[in-house]
């Protein structure tokens, strides 16, 4: 993804260039020095993303026509040396030297949501674990935020700075408040002042909705593989609780994996789901680090390793992957090479810690 300072001025120099999109053949136009991201954002076209910096890697896709070069001074970490050489790109850190072919999905557009900024108070705080806290916010009469199941708010901070974090209940009729599950970073710059200052009617400025996860699918029918790692939970709740109240009759595996068993921590509302969807959700947690003193007797190892194991071909599934970026990676990889996953059927959100 280096550029040399020749291609980088051809860049500069280019005409404004037609991107068409596989397998749907939309298409739009991106001027000289503009990601391609933003380029489809600007004329209307919801592709997926979320960090839009390079660290989650939401974005990939692969270029199958046409000359692509990285933005001066973008930094694509969420991409390997071994997918660059196979033509994907992140799209946030890409911009078009010549007219280009990119398989990549558009996401259907969602009337009524608009990105907005609200203060909003602390309604509870409450210990799921003893590194993961859910708080619930309460915006002002009358500014209900409308949001689709797995998009996520920033936290606005002092400083210009914010910190992202995943709703997890979908927006409905009646329900104002906001969840979130906030892991604790010791040293974080916001997660410190939850574990320690933060109570209830304290009151925190967001802005939001944003992110793309789970917008793809609205009216999809296919299996579905729901794939999260600790707190990467939250939006995946979200997606079920969806599905609960509209009545889908989707098919749903539901994996999620943690280190011991404290990292499960709403392990029985789970079990309350698998039940009360009768057959039509499958819920696997996986433990990867558990001591003797959990007591447990379920499945173990790397939480992708066990969709692998029971699943030998998903041509056929979509994937929602939600946690650590090296667990989506490596899911996005594996479930790929192994077992027949389409790149387009994958979805990802990425939690990128920031500590500072």
């Amino acid at each position: 993804m280096q550029m040399t300072e020749e291609a980088g001025a051809a860049v500069a120099e280019a005409p404004a260039c037609a991107i068409t999109l596989l397998p749907s053949g939309k298409s739009f136009t991106s001027q000289a020095g503009e990601s391609v991201l933003d380029a489809a954002l600007r004329q209307g076209i919801l592709l997926p993303h979320q960090c839009k910096t390079g660290t989650c890697g939401a974005c990939r896709a692969r270029v199958v026509d046409g000359a692509a070069a990285c933005l001066p001074g973008a930094q694509p970490v969420a991409l390997s040396p071994q997918e660059a050489g196979q033509g994907m790109h992140l799209l946030c850190c890409t911009q078009a030297a010549s007219d280009l072919r990119i398989e990549c999905a558009e996401i259907p557009h969602i009337p009524g949501i608009a990105v907005r900024k609200l203060p909003v108070r602390v309604a509870a705080l409450e210990r799921l674990a003893p590194d993961v806290v859910r708080v619930l916010l309460q915006p002002p009469p009358g500014q209900h935020l409308q949001y689709a199941a797995g998009q996520y708010v920033d936290v606005l901070l002092p400083g210009n700075r914010r910190r992202s974090y995943s709703l997890a209940t979908p927006a409905r009729e009646g329900q104002e408040q906001l969840e979130l599950h906030i892991r604790h970073l010791p040293g974080g710059l916001f997660t410190d002042q939850v574990f320690g200052k933060l109570k209830a009617r304290d009151v925190l400025r967001i802005e939001g909705p944003f992110g793309t996860f789970g917008m793809h699918d609205r009216e999809s029918q296919a299996p579905a593989i729901l794939l999260a790692s600790g707190t990467g939970f939250a939006p995946v709740k979200a997606r079920i609780e969806q599905l609960l109240a509209t009545g889908s009759r989707r098919r749903m595996h539901l994996y999620w994996g943690g280190r011991t068993r404290a990292d499960l921590y709403l392990h029985s509302l789970c079990g309350e789901w698998e039940c009360a969807l009768q057959g039509r959700l499958t819920y696997v947690p996986v433990l990867s680090d558990a001591p003797a003193s959990d007591g447990w007797t379920g499945r173990t190892g790397w939480v992708h390793q066990a969709v692998l194991q029971d699943h030998a071909d998903l041509s056929q599934h979509e994937v929602y992957a939600c946690g650590a970026p090296a667990m989506v990676d490596a899911a996005r990889r594996d479930l790929a090479v192994q077992a027949g996953m389409r790149p387009t059927a994958f979805f990802a959100d990425a939690f990128v810690a920031q500590p500072g």
